[in-house]
């Protein structure tokens, strides 16, 4: 017991030592001794290039181990972020109960909160402020300083709209429970362009790394954003861990004849952050290594620093993924949309292409459960409820055998097993 403590407070000391070395901007940033800052254009608000993210916060069993989670909040603000990130969802309700006490005792003051309004935990007008007060409540804290629309696509975004969202947000903005709007992003580009020009956000949250650089809202989504001048956060720029470790060999070979030595993680934070339209990365740590290591890599991983040989790698990356590892060679650019039948065909492709390329069956069956078979909207969107129709076919560029394809997403991912995760999954969220 006593060797571990020692370890832990030479690795303390080490992590100290290298968050004190100066760093250099790049394109204009603000820069300091610990971490990196950018810019909010609308409200000047300089926020550090790493935010941290609640939703896979340390487990004890199935439930948070609120002790590492607290330490682990406060050790990443100690050492300069000051952007924290959650939702009602995250841990089934718990997240932003840990993130408020990690937040007590003086560090309320040191971060920009955010946490988000869940549309599909919306029955009727009315819950909405009702959610906003239980959150406060949650968080311990007056107000919340960036307040998403949360998972905006096409049907929440219509959800909302009939709610009158945009008139309980002026109220909760008068009130002063809310200081910044803006909304997080799973939709097509085209919905993502309606939804920027709608509305003055202050900021928008989507999903983007170097293999999802076209997926959603993409690469043209964050350029579009940035030149309205909204903040871009970015969500997933590890894929949830997925490019981070245990990756396949034929991608580790690509990243060993780099003449940079670096790990996957940080090749891949350096490649999102290379952007200087990206505000900031959020990141959803959950062990000690991995909280150093990224703040590491955010002293001194600078916009429009790598070279092009580093980028070349980052292709040869993506390359190796998309072609060698992906079972149906699906870009998500969304012409199959939508399905008459309600299939989320892209969002299968996704995570059946995950299942293949990475090996984790329990993970993937769990994102499979909570986003298609209905457990997070109510709405089904899974493989098993294509008709063999075919109208997706003819509109699919890379001429993807579509209902073919979904038949093996179904028999891989679907059936008993995951209906059964999907019911108890279902049983949590209403307990």
């Amino acid at each position: 017991m006593q060797l571990c403590v020692t370890l832990l407070r030479m690795g303390r000391l080490i992590a100290e030592t290298w968050l004190s070395q100066e760093t250099s901007g790049g394109c204009g940033f603000v820069k300091a001794n610990r971490m990196q800052y950018r810019t909010v254009p609308k409200n000047g608000d300089k926020l550090s290039i790493l935010g941290f993210g609640t939703m896979r916060l340390p487990l004890n069993g199935q439930d948070i181990d609120a002790g590492k989670a607290v330490e682990q909040i406060r050790f990443a603000i100690d050492h300069g972020v000051n952007y924290v990130d959650s939702a009602p969802p995250y841990h089934n309700g718990e997240s932003e109960k840990v993130l408020g006490k990690a937040l007590s005792g003086g560090y309320r003051e040191k971060v920009k909160i955010a946490t988000k309004l869940t549309s599909f935990l919306l029955n009727k007008a009315e819950d909405m402020p009702v959610m906003l007060d239980t959150q406060l409540k949650k968080l311990q804290t007056d107000h919340i300083d960036y307040y998403l629309l949360h998972g905006l696509e096409e049907e929440s975004w219509k959800k909302l709209r009939g709610f009158q969202v945009f008139d309980f947000i002026e109220k909760a903005k008068a009130d002063g429970k809310i200081v910044n709007l803006g909304f997080s992003f799973h939709g097509s580009l085209d919905c993502f362009k309606e939804i920027v020009d709608s509305y003055d956000w202050a900021m928008c949250q989507i999903l983007y790394n170097f293999l999802d650089d076209e997926l959603q809202a993409g690469t043209k989504g964050l350029k579009y954003a940035s030149k309205r001048r909204l903040a871009v956060m970015v969500m997933e720029p590890l894929r949830g861990g997925a490019l981070a470790s245990n990756l396949p060999k034929e991608v580790m070979q690509v990243y060993e004849k780099a003449r940079v030595r670096r790990s996957p993680a940080e090749w891949a934070l350096r490649w999102v952050w290379n952007h200087p339209e990206v505000t900031l990365a959020l990141s959803g740590m959950n062990e000690m290594s991995q909280v150093t290591e990224n703040l590491k890599v955010a002293s001194d991983a600078t916009a429009c620093s790598l070279k092009s040989s580093e980028l070349r790698t980052m292709r040869l990356v993506a390359d190796t993924f998309r072609q060698q590892l992906m079972k149906v060679p699906c870009t998500g650019c969304q012409y199959c949309m939508p399905c008459p039948f309600g299939v989320n065909i892209p969002s299968n492709f996704r995570i059946y292409n995950d299942f293949h390329m990475f090996g984790d069956e329990p993970k993937s069956r769990a994102i499979y459960a909570r986003m298609l078979m209905g457990v997070l909207t109510g709405k089904r969107a899974d493989a098993a409820l294509c008709r063999q129709c075919k109208k997706c076919m003819e509109r699919c560029p890379q001429h993807i055998e579509i209902p073919e394809r979904l038949k093996e997403v179904a028999k891989d991912l679907g059936g008993p097993k995951t209906e059964a995760m999907a019911a108890a999954m279902r049983s949590q969220t209403r307990s």
